[in-house]
């Protein structure tokens, strides 16, 4: 089992940069596929990034492309989320995510096990 919590979140401008965290408990991170999601005020959970085992096979949202990088630093048990160019629309509270499963559809909430709490992103116009 694992436990996260996500950090990092606040209010920033349009255009403006923020670096989420995520940190897990446990000596087994690196057993994990691990993911963002987000989720705006009535609108369902979003796929964001998610990051391999290894640190590579990253994958992102359309929405985000070019604009955000996950990373992952299995020695600290944490994973990142480094975000630029934001937009009003990028508004929501962002959650880590992890799974234990292989050949999973990275994007689907359903697969993956643990989550955090969640931490807000604010983008002001």
């Amino acid at each position: 089992q694992v436990q996260l919590v996500e950090s990092g979140g606040g209010l920033v401008q349009t255009g403006g940069s923020l670096k989420l965290s995520c940190a897990a408990s446990g000596r087994t991170f690196s057993h994990y596929y691990m993911a963002w999601f987000r989720q705006a005020p009535g609108k369902e959970r979003e796929f964001v990034a998610s990051i391999g085992r290894n640190g590579r096979n990253t994958k992102y949202g359309d929405s985000v492309k070019g604009r955000f990088t996950a990373s992952r630093d299995n020695a600290k048990n944490t994973i990142f989320l480094e975000m630029n160019s934001l937009k009003p629309e990028d508004t929501a509270v962002f959650y880590c995510a992890a799974s234990a499963q292989y050949g999973l559809a990275y994007s689907s909430t359903t697969d993956y096990e643990y989550w955090g709490q969640g931490t807000q992103v604010t983008v002001s116009s």
